[in-house]
């Protein structure tokens, strides 16, 4: 009677276990399609942005028009790629590198460089990049994760049994942040020092040279 009660023990502590484990499993992959969801927001953010830019830039007449083009069919070939993770970052890749030529480009154009719109867009871009960044980090670490377990004993039984499969990693390039610069920093205070002109320079125009120094009186 005791060895039934210890088999049935055995027995309930597994299937509990069981239970807890697919129950883990399913949260997980539940959070790396959340977490992809997120990636997919940041990424249809920049395509929306593209289009403004390529407008911006196209205002100024480069010469380099193929550069545009380039950006502007790498755009539409990203924002159209479907099928897994993997093989929608692999689509990112034309697109990152459209991008990197086409502010490469701008470096050439001083007057472009110093727009209003240009310098939002581009700031926008970079923030966005960098969220696209913080949220593929958090989607590989999860898939990370999940991939553990899969492969790992004893949870890999409990994986098999219920068709629970190994994720795909989503890798990009951290696509600008090199050859992105920051906007330019201005001064609004009115508050910023000037420096002190050399010994013996003259004075400003409209402005009196300083009296001379007194001596002091001759001592009696």
């Amino acid at each position: 009677m005791i060895v039934l009660w210890v088999v049935l023990g055995i027995v309930a502590l597994l299937l509990i276990a069981g239970i807890v484990s697919y129950n883990r499993f399913v949260r997980q992959r539940q959070g790396i399609r959340d977490a992809f969801a997120n990636i997919d927001t940041e990424l249809r953010r920049r395509y929306d942005l593209i289009p403004n830019l390529v407008e911006t830039v196209r205002g100024y007449q480069i010469h380099e028009k193929e550069v545009l083009e380039n950006v502007t069919r790498a755009r539409a070939g990203a924002a159209a790629a479907t099928g897994s993770p993997a093989e929608q970052a692999a689509a990112e890749g034309p697109l990152v590198a459209a991008l990197r030529q086409l502010f490469a480009v701008a470096e050439n154009y001083p007057q472009l460089r110093a727009n209003e719109n240009f310098l939002a867009l581009q700031q926008e871009l970079a923030v966005t990049e960098d969220r696209i960044q913080t949220s593929r980090r958090f989607y590989n670490a999860n898939v990370r994760d999940y991939n553990q377990r899969v492969q790992g004993f004893p949870s890999n039984i409990i994986a098999s049994w219920f068709s629970f499969e190994e994720e795909e990693f989503f890798e990009i390039e951290e696509a600008m942040r090199e050859t992105m610069e920051e906007a330019p920093q201005v001064d609004f205070t009115g508050t910023r020092e000037e420096a002190a002109p050399p010994a013996g320079s003259p004075p400003p125009a409209g402005e009196s040279p300083p009296p001379p120094p007194q001596e002091p009186p001759a001592q009696a």
